[in-house]
């Protein structure tokens, strides 16, 4: 059943390779194309960076406080707990 299976894929390929052509688009649209792509600056892509950082810092900073606020909240629970 592989077998068959893998001959009617190459049959398949063959005819696609045979009936499919590779198109090359017009010359003014990858003009328009490269004038409308505008790559950044190398100080651009640094500062970029220097936001992700800042981003990231002030993310991890956020998270950590949630967690002493979770371990806090916890603490308070579990002595609650206890005293009843």
């Amino acid at each position: 059943m592989t077998m068959n299976l893998q001959d009617d894929f190459d049959t398949l390929e063959e005819r696609l390779a045979g009936t499919l052509k590779p198109v090359s688009p017009p010359r003014d649209l990858i003009q328009r194309l490269r004038e409308r792509v505008r790559f950044p600056a190398r100080e651009e892509i640094v500062l970029r960076f220097q936001d992700w950082r800042k981003l990231f810092l002030i993310f991890g900073g956020v998270m950590s406080g949630l967690l002493v606020l979770i371990t806090v909240a916890r603490a308070f629970f579990h002595l609650a707990r206890k005293q009843m």
